[in-house]
């Protein structure tokens, strides 16, 4: 029996008085792109699968140290049903090493040359304007953008390119120069400015696939209490449909919970799943694509 739940537990009241307080922005239509074969917006919902060639990325099951194994990681996720094949040569850890722009390239491009070249859709996670042009070039279809330090010069790129971007929200320059995280009781409306001035920025470059993603897979020193963190996490996740007023399908990355799952930490990102779907995300950042998938294709029976 699960006699610890207490009445904080998420309830539908809780959903039904977001939805009457917002119902417009649950009615607002966004863009849909083709990746990978499949449409992604609108009313249509995708998966993308991470490939970590840092050692230093927490999950594990995602690393990967050599060229060969991140493209036959980044072909099985595909295999599993992921649109989008992310691959990043930095961790996000607070603690985890640098890596410069060209050491970053030369562990990149191989991959990303060997996933495009099997036809595999590439999304490459950086700030670095130097790694986007150079992996644009070598066919990425997506950036995923992690700080909008040098954001101006990489949406000239993916717009010269015709790609695509994820606009990370980020509470610093990069990433990995962030500061603490701005906790508001209601998240969204620091979101849709950080968003709005962003988008203007790409969408006068001439971009015309963009993604906006509330960030929530990256690491602030005021969130190392797991509990917070969570509290946060889901309340961003289940406003994300607000997001939908701005025009643009909204992405969010799954994160792990591992205080709280343990030694199920494999059930965690799936488990958030579900609370991103009923935020209304468009595209589903994960480590667990077939553990997703079946939770997502699950939710759809109803």
């Amino acid at each position: 029996m699960l006699g610890w739940l207490t009445a904080r537990v998420l309830q539908l009241e809780h959903l039904a008085d977001l939805v009457a307080e917002h119902r417009d922005c649950l009615k607002a239509s966004v863009q849909s792109f083709a990746l990978g074969g499949q449409t992604i917006g609108g009313e249509t919902s995708g998966l993308m699968g991470v490939v970590n060639l840092s050692a230093d990325s927490w999950y594990r099951e995602s690393v990967c140290l050599t060229t060969e194994a991140a493209i036959e990681r980044g072909n099985i996720l595909e295999a599993q049903g992921a649109a989008l094949v992310d691959v990043g040569g930095e961790s996000s850890l607070l603690d985890a090493a640098r890596v410069e722009a060209i050491d970053q390239q030369s562990i990149l491009l191989p991959v990303v040359e060997g996933l495009v070249g099997r036809s595999v859709a590439v999304s490459v996670e950086t700030y670095h304007a130097s790694v986007a042009e150079a992996c644009l070039e070598r066919g990425a279809a997506v950036i995923n953008l992690t700080g909008a330090g040098e954001a101006p010069a990489i949406y000239d790129a993916v717009a010269r390119h015709e790609a695509g971007v994820i606009i990370c929200f980020v509470q610093g320059s990069n990433v990995r120069e962030v500061q603490d995280l701005q906790l508001d009781a209601d998240p969204v409306p620091m979101l849709l400015d950080y968003f709005g001035s962003q988008i203007e920025q790409a969408w006068a470059a001439g971009v015309e696939k963009i993604f906006i993603d509330p960030g929530l897979g990256f690491y602030y020193r005021n969130l190392q209490d797991s509990a917070v963190r969570v509290r946060h996490q889901m309340n961003v996740f289940l406003n994300s449909f607000r997001l939908r007023q701005l025009g643009w399908p909204v992405c969010n990355a799954l994160p792990h919970a591992f205080d709280f799952f343990r030694e199920e930490v494999r059930s965690a990102e799936p488990f958030f799943a579900v609370m991103a779907a009923l935020g209304r995300t468009s595209l589903f950042c994960t480590h667990e694509v077939a553990r997703t998938r079946s939770v997502l294709e699950t939710l759809g029976v109803y």
